[in-house]
């Protein structure tokens, strides 16, 4: 059985586009924000919008003591990580409530329960109601994964040198171990054997239920910024010094900002002027007329769009850009007004296939009615 995680409060979207894949979501009385589903068994599950993370062949575990969790673990690593290749470890809580939580721009992100944005396991405080069972949850996580790495130096001490600890994109060799606690002494294990999480990257991140907080910059023009920079992190490539990007419907100049504090040289585009003190650096050049109307005279690196408009138009703008080679890498925003427009995603992302690899289309925690398309234009990530 596949279990998914729902991107926040979309559980009725995620059953609904998996109904359009041609799979049946189960009826098992999860908890909210957990689907599951009969695994296909071509593993052919297809990329979807609305999933957080995806927990493939996951078990039921059932496990009343700290060991007998590590032990449930220890057992489902030695069946399914290869020898001598490396592995990363998921393990989180899903019961009890956290209050939504913002990080810093520059602060490591973490992972996530029931939906929340939240900071890493020991920087969360069950200060809400739900608070201290969510805590208990977390301590209950960390118990758990020191009892593991215990069992590993006794029974495995090779396997635990090829544990990793990171959030960079998958490598080809690399399996995961995820487990969700839906309760003290029950949840979930799945073991994804290489090289599942890197074929199934826009399904599997590397957070813990694939949930990155949403970031905090003060000094940004609007908390617009946020989508653009979690979509940086999941494509895992940054913009930088040299890199020229256009930035349309920019104002206030949120995604302006980021570009710029990266280092890119920006072109933004607007019929309304930025912030002032965007307006005066000298590496934006700003461009005042339609968004949609606008094409660069060379090639760029970055085009980046955050503009309120019908989805199909946005998808169109960036398809005829993708199509004509005028920019390299995208991230553009997609906003859903009702059913009609969450159908017409399937088919958006038929037609931005054909031109990007890699392609994502995704509810980002940042994201709010809305979808995020990012990726690159086929064949540009190997030429440049």
């Amino acid at each position: 059985m596949d279990l998914f995680i729902s991107a926040e409060g979309d559980d009725a979207d995620l059953v609904a586009e998996l109904r359009q894949g041609g799979i049946t979501a189960r009826d098992s009385g999860l908890p909210a924000g957990l689907v599951a589903a009969d695994s296909p068994p071509s593993g052919g599950r297809g990329p979807l919008c609305f999933c957080r993370q995806l927990l493939p062949d996951a078990r039921l575990v059932c496990a009343d003591s700290v060991n007998r969790w590590a032990q449930a673990l220890l057992e489902a690593i030695l069946v399914g990580v290869p020898e001598g290749k490396p592995w990363r470890l998921h393990l989180w809580p899903h019961y009890g409530a956290v209050a939504p939580r913002t990080v810093g721009a520059r602060r490591a992100f973490g992972t996530h329960v029931l939906g929340h944005r939240s900071p890493k396991l020991e920087d969360r405080a069950g200060q809400t109601p739900g608070g201290v069972a969510a805590t208990a949850g977390m301590n209950r996580c960390r118990w758990i994964r020191e009892a593991l790495v215990e069992g590993l130096k006794e029974r495995r001490r090779h396997l635990l040198r090829q544990l990793r600890e990171s959030t960079e994109p998958w490598g080809q060799e690399e399996s995961l171990v995820q487990g969700v606690l839906t309760a003290p002494d029950r949840g979930w294990v799945s073991i994804a054997s290489a090289p599942v999480p890197v074929r199934c990257r826009d399904l599997i991140w590397p957070w813990d239920g694939g949930s990155i907080p949403v970031a905090e910059d003060r000094s940004a023009p609007s908390r617009a910024f946020a989508k653009l920079t979690e979509a940086l992190e999941r494509l895992g490539r940054g913009m930088g010094p040299g890199d020229h990007c256009v930035d349309l419907g920019a104002s206030p100049g949120g995604w302006s900002h980021v570009a710029l504090g990266r280092g890119a040289r920006v072109t933004a585009v607007d019929r309304s002027p930025l912030r002032d003190d965007l307006m005066r650096d000298p590496r934006l050049e700003f461009i005042r007329g339609d968004a949609f109307s606008f094409r660069p005279d060379r090639p760029v690196d970055w085009l980046v769009c955050d503009v309120i408009a019908a989805p199909e138009r946005s998808a169109a703008m960036l398809l005829e850009w993708l199509e004509r080679s005028d920019t390299q890498w995208f991230v553009v925003t997609l906003k859903l007004k009702g059913e009609e427009d969450r159908a017409r995603l399937a088919g958006i992302r038929r037609d931005l296939a054909r031109v990007a690899d890699p392609l994502f289309l995704l509810r980002l925690n940042a994201n709010k009615g809305e979808v995020t398309a990012f990726g690159c234009r086929r064949g540009a990530e190997a030429s440049g």
